[in-house]
């Protein structure tokens, strides 16, 4: 151990940073030896004066301290989720500091291969590389045949960024850059390299605040964009280091009365007093975060061992390297440094170390630098031996961390389920003597629509003006521009019971129980039944979700939350989407079968089925043929295993009252040029009695009676669907008609909630979902004014998706 702490020490004391990137220089005529520093030398001052006419002022050199972040990227595997192209692939990572005028670079100094990779795959082509010019790391090429591919790289690389330049070196931060680079398959694979160093096919960044330069250890899953969709697992391991002292010269006046000692001392121990609190604090969140990481996966550090270490003792005698006094205040045991936790001494304490002469604080830090770089070794060595329990116990924390951290762009809201309606089982002729008394309808005020999207923006100008300062790496997909990123209002929709046919329009009170269950969205796993086998007995449970194809971004989010689910993605009305909705329906519900069919053939081969959980996910008219296809009676055998229902803007309610003036004017069009069937049928002028359309009927059907849980995204921006048909609720136009028009409405909306409300489940988790994306850089054009924009950003976005799904995980998994 002895031996072990002298290597460390020298090390420490002497560590060229650039002879760790590239060895080679060590040969060549500008090599340097690894600088020796010499204690006793490093203690005496030195001042340099110029020779001929006495100069205004001095130039005094002191020995100075220097800290480096070592940043360690651990990068575990490369899993293709939806790479439009095959090819070669290679990532390159660089980092700088945010806020450096000189634009200052980290340097990889250490890249350690965790496990072989298989250099002879067919996949996996040449070894990583350091480019030492622009300071980057570039993994070695590895070839993309097919979608959710694995490339396992497991290798650590260790960058430096320096602090010697920056007179406030704890208030900056860290931009990672990771760049994907792309070339398509070559003849002669000698060229692969020189094709790959053109320019980045995609790129993402990442913030590392100044408090997570102090010390961490976090999950950071990098994905690049919609048209690279990708999953590489990574962590970040971030530590303060002491480096090697160094020189440092000051100009003071040259006149008699200045004291040279006190002017050039008092600015180099403020820096030094800043340097030591740092690595203190270095310190403890290593020792930490070292624990913490030990007992989560199971595999116990001894602390007393680290403790009793040479290093750590605070009982040694003093010798000629350190002060025995200082030695016990200022190196006891790791995690106990401060006041608060053993009563000795505050290390935080400003006073305290401008008490220490200049002798004692400089050995002082060499000490707590020792200890911080052996901790950090420590950490490296159990990093390697337990890398993927390591990596698992981090995402997880990622995962639980989301729901917080994104709730900056997230409302929530909770109301209960309208408890006054009219029953649609009173006809017009009894319509005014329901209950002795005509009913009174409360009508709506203002525009629901525009209500929430000012309730939306205000939010968004409250975000411009927020100052975001924490530990956690920020994502700059969604921090670089905070006030750009979509606003989602989320309203949590109590549940109630269903309606009474006798028209009675006032119901009990949920119990208690029921309705915390029904907030906390608890899932229940079903009762039902395989080839009986019990739920409760091990087996498969099988996850489908069905959608189309335009809903691919959607898909991916859903796919990096729970990566064993068999997706579905319909193709089964391509290029028909203008006939009858009974058609497609029914096109969609065997299509549907059939893939069920077979994945429960194939889940069955490979074990016990235990059950099926059955999702589907809709957009715009996609929604309606979604429903249509579960009234079919193919799907029929299916309902019982139904799960999740995510509706993205979808005209649930049809056309009966929109306000889209310019929309509506289009519908026409297509009606009289084109007779297009499904417009017909979404206007409600498919038969001139309205209670025989087909929307209507299909209110009457229990399409949704059977979900879980059922989301229902909308936008007061989309134009092309009315808010409140994406929403199934009221709408100001509909809340004071009596006519005919208004009555069938209202059934239709009674009836829909009425399926929401049906105890097909123990729990039902409701919600409406609103999103409000920022379009102002569109400018103002057609898409904007007639709301296709934001009709269309519901496939172009999977922001919004992933706030709500990575928020609310038990609804998707």
């Amino acid at each position: 151990m002895s031996l072990l702490l002298q290597r460390l020490k020298l090390i420490i004391n002497g560590f060229n940073r650039s002879a760790l990137v590239s060895p080679k220089r060590l040969d060549g005529p500008d090599a340097k030896p690894f600088p020796l520093l010499n204690i006793a030398q490093s203690q005496k001052q030195q001042s340099v004066k110029h020779k001929g006419p006495k100069p205004d002022c001095e130039i005094y050199k002191r020995p100075m301290s220097e800290a480096v972040h070592e940043i360690g990227i651990y990068i575990h595997r490369f899993h293709n989720l939806d790479l439009f192209q095959q090819g070669w692939y290679q990532i390159k990572i660089t980092m700088r500091w945010e806020d450096d005028e000189y634009g200052s670079l980290g340097t990889p100094a250490r890249v350690v291969q965790y496990e072989a990779p298989d250099l002879g795959s067919d996949d996996v082509y040449g070894v990583w590389r350091i480019d030492d010019t622009e300071h980057s790391f570039s993994t070695q090429p590895f070839r993309i045949r097919y979608a959710r591919q694995d490339i396992l790289l497991s290798m650590m690389v260790s960058f430096n960024l320096s602090l010697s330049k920056t007179e406030a070196p704890f208030t900056s931060a860290v931009i990672l850059k990771f760049e994907l680079l792309y070339t398509p398959v070559l003849e002669n694979r000698y060229n692969i390299q020189a094709c790959l160093d053109t320019s980045p096919a995609a790129v993402h960044e990442f913030r590392l605040p100044p408090k997570a330069l102090m010390g961490l250890h976090a999950y950071c899953p990098v994905h690049f964009d919609a048209f690279h969709a990708v999953l590489i697992d990574i962590s970040v391991h971030v530590c303060l280091l002491k480096s090697a002292d160094y020189t440092s010269s000051l100009k003071v006046p040259s006149y008699p009365r200045a004291n040279k000692d006190d002017i050039v001392g008092e600015h180099d121990k403020s820096k030094q007093v800043m340097l030591a609190k740092a690595l203190c604090s270095a310190r403890d969140i290593l020792m930490e975060e070292l624990q913490e990481l030990s007992k989560a996966i199971n595999q116990p550090i001894d602390l007393n061992d680290i403790a009793s270490t040479e290093l750590f003792s605070s009982t040694r005698r003093s010798d000629q390297e350190a002060d025995g006094e200082v030695r016990g205040q200022l190196l006891s045991k790791p995690g106990n440094v401060s006041e608060k936790l053993n009563g000795e001494v505050d290390i935080q304490n400003d006073g305290f170390l401008h008490s220490l002469s200049e002798d004692k604080l400089c050995k002082s830090l060499d000490l707590i630098g020792n200890q911080v770089f052996y901790l950090w070794s420590l950490f490296l060595n159990f990093h390697r031996g337990n890398t993927k329990k390591i990596l698992e116990v981090l995402r997880d924390q990622w995962a639980v961390d989301r729901k917080a951290e994104w709730s900056i762009w997230m409302v929530y809201t909770k109301v209960e389920m309208p408890h006054q309606y009219i029953s649609s089982a009173v006809n017009s002729s009894s319509y005014h003597q329901l209950r002795g008394r005509a009913p009174v309808l409360r009508k709506l005020t203002g525009d629901p629509a525009q209500t929430a999207a000012t309730r939306a923006e205000l939010h968004r100008r409250s975000i411009a003006q927020m100052r975001i300062n924490n530990r956690s790496i920020q994502d700059l997909h969604i921090f670089g521009d905070p006030s750009r990123i979509p606003i989602v209002i989320v309203e949590r929709v109590v549940n109630a019971p269903v309606r009474s046919t006798s028209g009675n329009s006032y119901f009990s009170e949920l119990d208690q129980k029921d309705t915390n269950s029904l907030i906390a969205g608890v899932e229940t796993d079903p009762s039902n039944k395989l080839s009986g086998t019990s739920a409760r007995q091990s087996g498969r449970v099988l996850k489908i979700v069905g959608h189309h194809l335009d809903l691919r971004l959607v898909r991916n989010q859903w796919l990096l939350l729970d990566p064993k689910t068999e997706f579905l993605m319909s193709q089964a009305n391509e290029e028909k989407t203008s006939g009858d909705f009974r058609e497609m329906g029914q096109r969609l519900a065997q299509e549907v079968v059939s893939f069920v069919k077979k994945k429960m053939d194939k889940a069955s081969r490979s074990g016990v089925l235990r059950t099926i959980k059955l999702s589907f996910v809709g957009h715009s008219i996609g929604n309606i043929i979604l429903r249509t296809a579960l009234a079919d009676s193919v799907m029929e055998p299916y309902l019982r295993y139904l799960h999740t229902y995510l509706s993205v803007s979808g005209p649930h309610l049809g056309y009966l009252y929109s306000s889209n003036s310019l929309f509506n004017g289009g519908l026409w069009l297509l009606k009289k040029l084109k007779g297009t069937q499904c417009i017909h049928q979404l206007t409600f002028t498919d038969d001139p009695d309205l209670q025989n359309t087909f929307l209507y009927k299909l209110c009457k059907q229990k399409t949704l009676d059977n979900f879980k849980n059922i989301v229902l995204f909308s936008s007061p921006q989309d134009g092309y669907v009315p808010y409140h048909s994406a929403r199934i609720e009221m709408c100001p136009a509909s809340s004071g008609d009596n006519s005919k028009k208004g009555k069938v409405f209202l059934e239709m909306l009674n009836d829909c909630m009425d399926q929401i409300r049906a105890p097909s489940s123990e729990h039902r988790v409701f919600m409406r979902c609103d999103v409000n994306f920022d379009i102002s850089l569109q400018g103002r054009n057609l898409n904007t004014i007639i709301g296709r924009a934001a009709h269309i950003e519901f496939l172009e976005s999977d922001i919004f998706a992933k706030f709500i799904m990575w928020s609310f995980p038990e609804l998707f998994r």
